[in-house]
């Protein structure tokens, strides 16, 4: 007599566990000029990391600002790159310039932070760099700096190579000091 009642049964999958942190940089309202006004769209510049060294940047348009945001993470999915940490630092000095953008990039003792603003900031703590110091030199192009950063952070070589490469330096600069005393 007791009829159990079945609710309906929820068959939709978990929701996945994002994989990277998305970080929305700048949105921007662009327009096209047609004969009858402008057409406006959005784009936006996005930056995605996973905090362990990956990171990506990805600017798309969109009608809407959502689009173009969905859009740009799928962008900055596929240009991905690796930096090359050391104690959440980088393992040496970085510079980079993209059009008019120039960026400094310099590793910082641990507990500093990041000393660094917006859009570099942004992409050095995606990436997962936690002390590092950071000047951005020219433009203020929110796009060319962000690009600029990340050219930076591909610019870094991993501390091992880098220690064997200033050894190499120094050796060889003792021995042409000795070669010109022997002189």
């Amino acid at each position: 007599m007791a009829e159990q009642r079945r609710g309906r049964q929820d068959n939709r999958q978990p929701a996945e566990e994002k994989q990277f942190d998305e970080r929305v940089v700048h949105i921007d309202r662009v327009a096209r000029v047609v004969k009858g006004g402008r057409r406006f769209r959005f784009r936006a510049l996005v930056v995605l990391g996973d905090h362990k060294g990956k990171v990506g940047i990805g600017i798309s348009k969109g009608a809407d600002v959502t689009a173009a945001v969905a859009k740009a993470v799928d962008v900055a999915k596929k240009n991905m790159v690796t930096v090359h940490l050391y104690n959440g630092t980088i393992p040496h000095d970085s510079e980079a310039k993209v059009s008019g953008a120039r960026i400094l990039i310099k590793p910082a003792a641990p507990g500093t932070g990041l000393i660094a603003g917006g859009v570099v900031r942004t992409v050095l703590e995606v990436a997962g760099i936690s002390d590092a110091l950071s000047k951005s030199l020219g433009s203020t192009n929110k796009i060319n700096i962000a690009y600029a950063t990340l050219a930076a952070l591909q610019n870094v070589v991993p501390a091992d190579k880098w220690l064997t490469r200033q050894s190499e330096k120094t050796s060889a600069k003792k021995k042409t000091a000795v070669t010109k005393e022997a002189k």
